[in-house]
């Protein structure tokens, strides 16, 4: 029976989720509402409130209501306006005022938002039921390519080459980064909005950032990290504990390697399952982003977007793929192919983590990398390599900078911002929000005000989804790169 390739079927799943999201945003994303409180009958607005009027569309929203004592009160949602009172979004109007949501979520939402809103969370099943099976696919997936390195110096050498591949493409990404918004000046564009939003990212000290993430790699409870899915914290004991199991050796250690292949056989069979469903996923988060995504913010912000995508493209297909050819000696084009349905899960959800177990087995099942190379490599590439994310820091920091003195930054200042890049994509990595936090470290560090992450904020969500699918792209070249050199190292005691 004929059955189309997965990447086909997420491609044709991603489309029909863009027509449908498109469609949704084009016909169903303006609706005006307005309510009266009858008296003696019952009514479905908030205690105190007689009358209120919504407006919503895809890019503003406005709410409108009365109160018993007469007073009008007026809400405004626009994530491009820059004038005073206007919040950036529903979740910032919430902590202000969570009367005028509940009228809004209630009575005004948009018939596209209100769609929306469900297909995400359809989609949120297919990410959930990744999600579930990353920490034991990580657990199982390292005991046993741990184990098969058979010592700790075959562990080390890998680290190495693992952690050498990171900072140069980590470096080579932040880079290109500056050099296309060196260029493109996207700052100095005329159409360009200036404002500040009051929620953005209280800095922290790099330093600090840096022994927390030193401090997380020692977990006071191994159990806890598990049930967390702090994956660092998994990683630096699964580590541990198969570096322990070697050194005990005998019995013991062929016992839990057995159980480890066994456990790692089971997951990878689960997650070949749930793979079935990645078109279904890819199909309604694609479709939840475009239906409730307003054109207005991209129209704002056009040249800051293009700076990043052609950054991001030129790191993705070009240098990548380079260093594919020339370095790993394999055809980028067919790597890709074998890498696609998980970039394409990575793109939709624009998780890196939740798309995990789909990257592993396409490296393993359809790129024909080790198990031993990809389960090390990629969890740890997952938790510090960074390379479109830190791109991406970089070019909003020059961004923002060019607004705010109206002129690029020093050469020594550009450099202070590529070597903060560089550091805090490791130290964030794994965090709630860690490009807010990547963003704060970067504007304390050049003197920019930290209120100025809310400029960029209003397309976040969109660049989100193309600097994750750049970071699981790097993390799996680096497996191609890494195995290259353990193949040449071992041809043949080399266990695939």
């Amino acid at each position: 029976m004929f059955r189309l390739a997965l990447h086909w079927q997420l491609l044709i799943g991603m489309i029909f989720g863009t027509i449908l999201g498109v469609t949704l945003n084009i016909t169903a994303s303006d609706r005006s509402t307005t309510v009266v409180r009858q008296p003696g009958t019952p009514s479905e607005l908030p205690p105190g409130i007689d009358s209120a009027t919504i407006h919503d569309t895809s890019g503003a929203t406005v709410i409108e209501y009365v109160n018993d004592q007469g007073e009008q009160v007026k809400r405004i949602v626009d994530p491009v306006d820059p004038k005073e009172g206007v919040f950036r979004s529903i979740e910032t109007l919430a902590a202000v005022d969570p009367v005028a949501v509940a009228i809004y979520e209630t009575h005004g939402m948009s018939v596209a938002k209100q769609v929306g809103g469900w297909l995400q969370r359809l989609g949120g099943l297919f990410l959930r039921m990744l999600q579930m099976v990353a920490v034991p696919l990580i657990i199982t997936s390292l005991l046993t390519g741990v184990l098969g390195l058979g010592s700790s110096k075959g562990l080390g050498r890998m680290f190495r080459r693992t952690l050498t591949y990171y900072v140069c493409t980590s470096m080579l990404a932040i880079t290109t980064g500056l050099l296309v918004v060196n260029v493109v000046r996207p700052g100095l564009k005329d159409n360009v909005v200036a404002r500040a939003h009051p929620d953005a990212h209280e800095a922290e000290s790099l330093i600090n950032v840096l022994f927390a993430q030193l401090e997380a790699m020692i977990p006071k409870n191994p159990f806890a990290a598990v049930v967390d899915s702090n994956f660092l914290s998994v990683i630096a004991f699964t580590i541990a504990f198969a570096l322990f199991t070697i050194s005990v050796g005998g019995k013991t250690a062929e016992r839990i390697g057995d159980a480890a292949k066994a456990g790692f056989d089971v997951m990878m069979a689960m997650t070949m399952a749930i793979i079935k469903l990645a078109p279904l996923g890819v199909f309604f988060l694609i479709a939840a982003v475009t239906a409730t995504q307003g054109t207005s913010v991209f129209m704002a912000l056009a040249w800051y977007v293009v700076a990043v995508a052609v950054a991001l493209a030129i790191h993705s297909l070009i240098t990548l793929p380079l260093i594919l050819k020339f370095v790993a000696k394999r055809s980028p084009l067919e790597f890709f192919k074998a890498m696609s349905p998980a970039l394409l899960t990575a793109f939709s959800s624009a998780s890196s983590n939740g798309t995990l177990p789909l990257t592993m087995s396409s490296v393993e099942e359809r790129a024909g990398i080790s198990n031993r190379t990809g389960s090390f490599v990629l969890p740890l590439g997952a938790t510090i390599n960074m390379d479109g994310t830190a791109l991406y820091e970089a070019v909003a920091v020059l961004f923002i900078a060019q607004m705010h003195f109206e002129r690029n930054l020093e050469m020594s200042e550009q450099i202070v911002v590529a070597l903060t890049a560089l550091l805090a994509s490791v130290g964030a990595a794994g965090i709630p929000h860690a490009g807010l936090v990547m963003m704060a470290i970067i504007l304390n560090a050049v003197g920019l005000p930290l209120e100025m992450q809310g400029i960029i904020l209003a397309v976040d969500r969109v660049l989100d989804m193309c600097r994750t699918s750049v970071n699981v792209w790097s993390d799996s070249c680096g497996c191609a790169v890494v195995e290259s050199f353990e193949l040449a190292d071992t041809p043949a005691s080399h266990v695939g």
